[in-house]
């Protein structure tokens, strides 16, 4: 069986399984909008995420009006969130879902994406003035909800699982390791991680890897925490090699691709024995069932 085809039977199983009976039609009306708000960085890592944005109007679940936001980098300011809901409105929507295109719920930007949505009503300093910078507000009058961002999604484990497979045909004698950008603090650090163990489990179970780990190297975080979280990271691979003889599949887990993909992962595990394409999860056709499962999970939601 293709590829193509493969895909389409499991995104169609993940959809069956997690909307039995009430979302046996698996569409949401051309009133209800959809805003995928994303980080940003350059036109190139922006790029994927219209892309993504395209495949789900072209998908037919979604029979209403799709616009993307970033956060931050080139395109916050050209493609603020104020700009999308005026899009959204012209296009004749009157309810919009917001889904994060995140790793995870706890994070500083998935606050200020219910910030501006009107899911609360205060934010963090730093985050309110990144905010401002871009000249990004909050919209009032229109109703939105907001969706979890990737958490601990099936989609996700299945894109990893996807980009881990096609660096290693012999599985069964190699390691994994998933590498992802991770928080700040240490509450949300362990909120990121008890979610994506639960990742690294479906995805050993799909792929059969010997051995699959994940870490974060909290990237923002001050450079002694930074530094600490590679070294541990670091550690974990030399005690996969020395259990499997072999070079570790080390994937990332990041939306798209940039600095953090490109220079900044592999510098800190410049010297190990690795296997590292540094491909992300954008492009990914589960990436777009994804959105409109949560976008189907907020549309049957009181």
């Amino acid at each position: 069986m293709k590829t193509h085809n493969l895909l389409t039977m499991l995104r169609s199983l993940i959809l069956a399984a997690l909307f039995p009976g009430a979302l046996s039609a698996q569409t949401v009306g051309a009133t209800t909008g959809v805003i995928v708000v994303a980080h940003g960085a350059s036109p190139a890592w922006n790029a994927p995420v219209d892309s993504l944005a395209a495949a789900v109007r072209r998908n037919g679940v979604v029979k209403g009006p799709v616009a993307v936001s970033f956060l931050m980098g080139q395109g916050a300011s050209t493609r603020r969130f104020q700009d999308a809901v005026a899009e959204l409105r012209r296009a004749g929507a009157t309810r919009a879902v917001v889904v994060p295109l995140l790793v995870s719920s706890f994070s500083g930007h998935y606050e200020q994406i219910r910030y501006l949505a009107g899911a609360v009503d205060s934010l963090d300093h730093q985050m309110m003035h990144h905010l401002h910078m871009a000249g990004i507000e909050r919209v009032k009058g229109f109703p939105m909800v907001v969706t979890p961002a990737l958490d601990d999604s099936p989609e996700l484990a299945h894109v990893l699982a996807a980009r881990a497979t096609a660096q290693a045909r012999d599985a069964s004698t190699r390691a994994l390791f998933l590498f992802g950008h991770g928080p700040n603090s240490a509450e949300d650090y362990a909120a990121w991680m008890s979610r994506l163990r639960a990742v690294a489990d479906t995805v050993k179970a799909a792929t059969g890897f010997s051995s699959v780990a994940v870490e974060l190297v909290r990237d923002d975080a001050p450079a002694a925490v930074r530094a600490e979280a590679v070294k541990r990271a670091r550690e974990i691979i030399t005690l996969q090699r020395a259990a499997t003889g072999k070079e570790v599949i080390v994937v990332p887990i990041l939306v798209s691709s940039g600095d953090v993909a490109n220079r900044k992962l592999p510098g800190d595990l410049a010297g190990l024995p690795i296997v590292y394409a540094g491909t992300p999860l954008l492009p990914h056709s589960l990436m777009a069932t994804w959105v409109e499962r949560r976008v189907l999970e907020a549309a049957v939601t009181p």
